[in-house]
């Protein structure tokens, strides 16, 4: 593989780990996770792979003030939010949403680390490319060198992310002497996917790569990812052509809306952590996590004898939503 900048950000490799309590009770397959959840305490999740990437292109360009966004629960503004405070970078968020009443979860952290907020509507943040130029320019106006990060950090830089956790994947497999016949996430900005996809080839996994989309549909994802692989084989020395890779995006499980889940998916995230002490979240983990075992019980996957789901974080994403689970 080309030799490319990073900057070593989250605590690697992160631990793969059976559910084999919940494997038995569903009688399935044995399920296994990849806890990229311990990537970091704070900064934890997913996001921190590919910010080792997208930072380490900051600072070559001489950054000094990263400009994201995402929702006002974003995981990925607040991973972006702590990095930037450990480097002694600034940190500007643009939030879509309006200012909640009660600051909680990860916004709480947000606001503890010092970022700087500008909060958007919805129809506001659909003219987001503006509104990140507009602010970018402002930083320049006094001095700064800004440097805009993608929502969620997923483009073609930050696609190496997990183009990298893919050779770690076959370390685990090596080690723990398993085949598994899928590697499944949830997909909420397409850089998780589109990583673990050219990661697979490039590694020679030889494991089938499946999304639960969060948000959006299957078509937007297959899109998004197309451009994403063509912008990663334009900027680097690719030894893989990606025009013909499969991109395998399993629709109908969004719900009613992004971030917002259903009582199932919240019992789904309630009795995965009384089985097996793993938190997953109403907004990404859980919501691709019940997906994925509905499917199991549909028999989707009753031919596989292994199969690993991604631990992307967002633990932080429970608090605000707090009310909505039954004990």
């Amino acid at each position: 593989m080309p030799e490319i900048s990073r900057i070593k950000l989250a605590r690697l490799p992160t631990p793969l780990q059976p559910l084999d309590r919940l494997s038995n009770e569903l009688g399935g397959p044995r399920i296994w996770i990849k806890r990229d959840d311990q990537t970091d305490t704070v900064a934890s999740g997913n996001k921190l792979r590919k910010l080792e990437f997208t930072v380490a292109r900051a600072l070559a360009e001489d950054a000094n003030v990263l400009i994201t966004s995402g929702g006002v629960q974003s995981n990925h503004c607040r991973s972006t939010a702590v990095v930037a405070s450990h480097l002694g970078l600034q940190c500007h968020l643009i939030l879509r949403g309006s200012e909640p009443s009660e600051v909680d979860g990860n916004l709480f952290l947000d606001r503890l680390l010092g970022a700087r907020i500008t909060f958007l509507s919805k129809e506001q943040f659909r003219n987001i490319d503006q509104y990140l130029s507009d602010i970018a320019t402002q930083y320049r106006d006094r001095g700064n060198t800004p440097y805009s990060i993608p929502i969620g950090a997923s483009d073609e830089t930050g696609i190496w992310g997990y183009i990298n956790c893919c050779g770690e994947l076959k370390q685990d497999f090596q080690d723990r002497q398993i085949q598994p016949d899928y590697i499944i996430s949830a997909a909420g900005s397409g850089g998780t996917l589109g990583g673990l996809i050219i990661g697979n080839v490039l590694h020679e996994i030889g494991s089938k790569i499946l999304a639960f989309n969060v948000c959006d549909d299957e078509e937007y994802f297959v899109n998004k990812i197309r451009e994403d692989f063509k912008r990663w084989e334009h900027r680097y020395d690719s030894p893989v052509v990606t025009d013909h890779l499969p991109i395998s995006v399993v629709d109908g499980y969004v719900g009613v809306g992004y971030a917002i889940a259903g009582q199932p998916v919240f019992n789904t995230i309630r009795r995965v952590a009384q089985l097996e002490g793993v938190i997953l979240d109403p907004v990404y983990t859980g919501k691709a996590f019940h997906a994925m075992i509905t499917e199991l019980k549909k028999g989707r996957f009753r031919e596989s004898k292994d199969i690993v789901f991604i631990h992307t974080g967002g633990i932080y994403g429970n608090f605000p939503q707090k009310d909505q689970f039954v004990f």
